[in-house]
């Protein structure tokens, strides 16, 4: 540790200048003994846990137990001795030299009772950190293995609180795991010297009071036979075998200031013991539940077989429980190298096919063999936190020929050359700062780089836009993966006929299976799909063929919008030029930075801002005070004790027995009142309910802090001349504190900083589970999570042992000066001091290694502990969100009433140090009118409509709706009169009728309504719970379609003028977006509709196309004006998607 310290005093600790853990502290080397021996038991049960957790640390359990035994003997020596101490300096000597031999024993005690403790609460610390590492990798991996049903009783937020709850908690444990047992020891031995110091006294109490009962039966005996006065003189010779003497007071004194500590604990030791019951109990039911079966899957051997997959009549279902089975009837023979597509409603039964092949849904009946390795390709795309670069990779080596060739493949070149970092880019949490169609493709070349041999797709085109998805399909799905096998899922009809084979599904079986002319006319399920997608097709020939909405020519006439002339090419051309010099000026940055962390000593500020948090720090000066006259009661009730008995039997006591009592209880009372009025007030300052932790942590230094002066002041009432060695042992002290500050704060820094990654990791994990275990690589999380477990565990086991490397020091020194002073009282001549005030300063002395080296612990627990406050002050200084509302500029109850969106000059960064994503778009949504924007994948579509609602504020310009700027209303005002469809679909855990409506504002019949206008109608009537059919977190029991539906049904209750959909029908078929357009034209007619669609259909019918690129308007005018003119971009969009619908893709 010494060489840690000297490091941290020169420069800022790093994670790198921590040393590396020993093996046995490690989770590599912890973990396979614990697990072993929980394996070894069967069914976890809370028992078994603890017996496994009391296994993995059975040595350090039975070394500590010994040293804690040991501790606990040699503490009470002192006690034991001061009585002899006392008679020693009384006068009263036993043998030659007895004053160098009770010093030499009472500092070997001390030598003993420090090396013990030291020793004692260092391994503890040890082991609690060990045990907590092997519970949260238990916990890790069990969920990893959850099956699907089991993880819908939980929410990842549980799963999580497993780890930072209940594992922190039985990792803190060890440090109370002795101490139910050591508190009989301590009474036993307690009683052991009271009685063995005073044993004489209750001897003689029983025989008195004996005799007393004896002369009060038979007192009329007594005056008869006239022998009172010899009794009366027995009396008196009984009350002087009683003698109450003052060492013997000082060392009852003493026992109980020394059994005083586990009393006090006694109260947190059970609270302790019960919550840990409880975080083992969860831990328990958790490591119980099912895992995912692994008989699902029969894998064979690579090139074993000429079959890649193969299914026959096999059932599944994602509830075992449930009488509706997920797929029924499934047989399917795909041979290597084929490509095979799946079709189907919204709610099919598509996804779930893909997860049965990937062993996610329990199997009910039937056999399902893979040949060759697998990668999958979710709808939902699961992008980790970190690099591009480490994201396609996945665990593989860098292969650069290769890994350029994916870039290629899955149009990622372009985006990397506007990302300021190019591949280096970090990605923030949930791919914050990427397009919903960038994600996609990091995900597409993911698995391309994996060179798997079967290849899973959930419908990934529907991301992206026409013409990148039809690059897609070509370089991905024709190109690199011509030669392997494909199972792709897809909602746009032109990608089937290049299949071998078409699936057709229906109410989660497979209806129709063949080649697409095979399969077109020989049933309604597939003819009703292409149906829709030539009738989506015609509106775009209907467009073409130059009709032109009346509503546009009288819009043209009052002039109200600007065609796709002068103006937006002059401005784009302008625009050009300023992000030019944009990008001189513009200091590149990362979006995600990394967490920061402060350096060097925490500030007054931070310690002033935590006091005077609760009512300005106005309580702050009377807990003070009630603490310093606590103390100085105590001092006094015991100062009295000693100054009022006799050193001696012959001694004269200087007051009688009764007024010593009432004297002593006074003086106790009122030091109880003290403790009572201080633990209230220090409770109340508790307001900012930050940490429990922190008020007391403030309360203990300030409170052992004046304890020590107490003592101070004691011993040097009795010999000044201990100051002769107070005052080196305090400054050396002082020094040794200050040379290990910087260390520890940093260390302690440290432990916040690396907790983060290890939750963050665990957070990603849960929610991409199934890709992880698509890819096969469950090995290379679990590694990855005992790396950054044990990148937590470095710096918080070099914590507790830089705390004990100093308290060792201090308890040195404290010893010395204890030593000292005993041998500065036996050479002194006998008479010059006060034997029992002497003997005080003694009682007080045996605490002053445990107080002085508390002060200075406390000192530092508490800078070490004040850093959490430094963070949350430094999260608090984060600019928040605007002000929910805006008193002095709320809009009317009517506004918008005409939804007339304005956007002046709009430029948009995600940071201050972001280059421009949006640079100066100026263009008017008319109100009433339906508006399509497109553009290709991160172009800035999304971007614009966070604007609009405000979740990115405009770095400049501004936008107005009826009028009114939205950034100068609160952002409730704003965000409730706008209604949106979110690219993400997002449904909360709950039910079917609070996901809806989730303000409780609307009847069962209009809830009814609109789950029928969304077409979900029929499917919520199925389930058992009809509206109060359960819904798990993220709505993960619906499909991706259903989850838009949802989202389509709350806006349709909601009915707003603005309505924004973004990307709102990519995951449905095209039959069901035909409806749901049908809906929203019918039912939003009078509105302002904005639509970010990929699919050229959903927009072709808008009155006005908006066209971005890179940020900036490159046309912005009617369909049919777009179309006129066959270079404008538009109209090679739209060439490229009919194009692209017309042809068949085949190989």
């Amino acid at each position: 540790m010494g060489s840690l310290i000297a490091v941290g005093n020169k420069k800022t600790l790093d994670l790198e200048d921590v040393p590396q853990l020993d093996k046995d502290d490690s989770v590599a080397g912890a973990f396979p003994i614990f697990r072993s021996k929980l394996e070894a038991e069967g069914g976890v049960t809370t028992i078994k846990l603890v017996k496994a957790v009391v296994w993995s640390g059975w040595k350090e359990i039975l070394l500590t137990g010994f040293l804690a035994l040991l501790y606990t003997m040699a503490s009470y020596v002192g006690p034991y001795l001061i009585d002899t101490f006392v008679q020693y300096l009384n006068g009263k000597r036993e043998f030659e030299n007895e004053g160098y031999v009770l010093v030499s024993v009472f500092f070997v005690a001390k030598l003993v009772e420090c090396l013990s403790q030291r020793n004692w609460f260092f391994r503890l610390q040890q082991l609690g950190i060990r045990i907590r590492a092997v519970i949260v990798a238990m916990v890790y991996n069990k969920a990893l293995t959850l099956s699907c049903q089991a993880k819908q009783g939980h929410t990842s937020g549980e799963i999580i609180n497993f780890m930072t709850v209940d594992a922190e908690r039985v990792g803190d444990f060890s440090w109370y795991v002795h101490d139910p047992w050591m508190v009989l020891v301590q009474v036993a031995l307690a009683l052991v010297i009271l009685y063995k110091k005073s044993w004489a006294c209750i001897d003689c109490n029983s025989i008195g009071n004996n005799n007393c009962y004896a002369g009060e039966f038979s007192f009329g005996e007594i005056a008869r036979e006239g022998w009172e006065m010899k009794f009366l003189s027995k009396v008196v010779e009984l009350r002087k075998r009683i003698p109450l003497e003052s060492g013997k007071i000082l060392s009852a004194l003493a026992t109980f200031r020394i059994l005083q500590e586990p009393i006090y604990n006694l109260p947190d030791t059970i609270s302790m013991i019960i919550q840990t019951k409880v975080s083992l109990d969860r831990l328990a039911s958790f490591l119980c539940l099912d895992d995912l079966q692994t008989d699902v899957i029969e894998k064979q051997p690579r090139d074993s077989s000429d079959t890649a997959i193969n299914i026959v009549d096999a059932n599944f279902s994602w509830n075992i429980s449930s009488p509706n089975q997920t797929l029924r009837d499934i047989n399917l023979k795909v041979f290597h190298g084929m490509r095979i597509a799946v079709c189907g409603t919204v709610g099919s039964g598509k996804s779930s096919l893909l997860s049965c092949i990937l062993g996610e849904v329990p199997k009910i009946s039937g056999n399902l063999k893979l040949c060759g390795t697998k990668a999958y390709v979710a709808q939902s795309p699961w992008i980790q936190s970190g690099k591009i670069e480490d994201n396609i990779l996945f665990g593989k080596e860098m292969d650069r020929e290769r890994y350029d060739r994916v870039l290629e493949a899955c149009s990622l070149k372009k985006d990397l050359e506007i990302l300021s970092f190019g591949d280096q880019t970090v990605i923030g949490e949930r791919g914050i700062n990427l397009s919903g169609g960038q994600k996609q493709r990091i995900q597409i070349a993911r698995a391309l780089y994996q060179d798997a041999d079967i290849y899973l797709f959930d419908d990934p085109f529907s991301a992206v836009d026409a013409h990148t998805g039809s690059h897609l399909f070509k370089e991905v799905l024709l190109g690199a993966l011509s030669s392997k096998t494909v199972i792709y899922v897809t909602h746009q009809v032109e990608f089937l006929p290049a299949a071998d084979l078409i699936l057709v599904m229906k109410d989660g079986k497979i209806t129709q299976a063949g080649k697409y002319t095979e399969i077109l006319n020989s049933g309604t399920d597939f003819m009703e799909l292409v149906g829709a997608h030539k009738q989506a097709l015609s509106a775009l020939d209907f467009i073409e063929g130059g009709h032109v909405s009346e509503k546009i020519s009288t819009s043209k006439e009052n002039g109200s919008t600007s065609s796709n002339g002068g103006v937006a090419k002059n401005e784009k051309h302008q625009d050009v030029q300023n992000d030019k010099a944009d990008e001189v000026a513009e200091a590149k940055g990362q979006l995600v930075q990394e967490e920061e962390r402060e350096k060097g000593r925490v500030g007054f500020s931070v310690y002033w801002k935590y006091i005077t948090t609760a009512y300005g720090g106005a309580l702050v000066p009377f807990i003070l005070l009630a603490q310093i006259l606590f103390q100085t009661l105590q001092i006094g009730s015991n100062y009295w004790m000693a100054w009022a008995t006799p050193v001696s039997e012959d001694a004269k006591p200087p007051v009688g027995g009764s007024t010593l009592i009432i004297v002593y209880v006074a003086l106790a009372i009122g030091s109880s009142f003290c403790i009572l009025g201080r633990a209230t007030l220090l409770a109340s300052t508790d307001q900012s309910a930050l940490d429990l932790n922190i008020p007391f942590q403030v309360g203990a230094f300030a409170f052992s802090m004046i304890q020590l002066l107490g003592i101070i002041i004691v011993m040097s009432q009795v010999a000044w001349q201990v100051f002769l060695v107070f005052i080196p042992v305090i400054a050396t002290s002082i020094w040794y504190q200050q040379y290990y500050l910087p260390s520890a704060r940093e260390l302690s820094r440290l432990i916040g900083v690396c907790k983060a990654p290890v939750i963050q990791h665990f957070a990603e994990t849960i929610s991409g589970s199934t890709t992880i275990r698509s890819f096969d690589q469950e090995l290379r999380f679990k590694d990855t999570n005992m790396k950054l477990m044990d990148g937590y565990s470095r710096p918080k086991f070099h914590s507790a042992a830089a705390m004990e490397w100093l308290c060792f020091r201090l308890d040195m020194l404290s010893s010395i000066t204890f030593a000292f002073s005993l041998i500065f009282l036996i050479s002194i001549p006998q008479g010059v001091i006060d034997p029992a005030l002497a003997g005080l300063a003694v009682t007080y002395g045996l605490n002053l290694n445990m107080l002085q080296a508390w002060v200075i612990w406390n000192l530092c627990n508490l800078e070490n502990k004040i850093i959490s406050v430094e963070r949350i002050l430094q999260y608090t200084c984060i600019p928040s969100e605007p002000p929910l509302v805006i008193e002095e500029s709320r809009p009317d109850r009517s506004w918008p009433s005409h939804g007339e969106v304005h956007i002046h000059d709009l430029q948009v960064r995600y940071a201050p140090h972001m280059p421009l994503v949006l640079r100066g778009l100026t263009c008017t949504f008319l109100g009433g009118m339906k508006t399509g924007i497109v553009g290709r994948t991160g172009s800035g579509k999304s971007t614009l409509i966070q604007t609009l609602f405000r979740i990115v504020e405009p770095a400049a310009g501004q936008i107005m709706i009826d009028g009114i700027n939205i950034s100068s209303i609160g952002l409730h005002d704003l965000r409730s009169r706008l209604s949106i469809i979110p690219q993400d679909p997002t449904m909360f855990e709950g039910t079917v009728r609070s996901n809806l409506d989730p303000l409780e504002e609307y009847t069962d019949e209009q809830i009814w309504e609109a789950l029928d206008k969304c077409q979900l109608g029929d499917e919520v009537r199925k389930k058992e719970g009809k509206l109060d059919s359960k819904v798990t977190e993220n709505g993960e029991n619906w499909s991706m379609g259903q989850r838009q539906l949802v989202c389509l049904g709350r806006v349709l209750l909601k009915k707003s003028k603005v309505l924004v959909l973004d990307e709102a029908t990519a995951s449905v078929d095209t039959a069901t977006d035909n409806l749901i357009q049908q809906t929203l034209r019918q039912h939003f007619s009078n509105c302002t509709v904005i639509t970010i669609a990929h699919r050229i259909t959903s927009v072709i019918d808008s009155d006005m196309v908006l066209l971005l690129n890179h940020g900036l308007i490159e046309e912005y005018d009617s369909p049919s004006k777009l179309l006129e003119n066959k270079s404008s971009s538009f109209a090679q969009l739209v060439a490229e998607y009919t194009m692209r619908s017309n042809s068949s893709f085949e190989k």
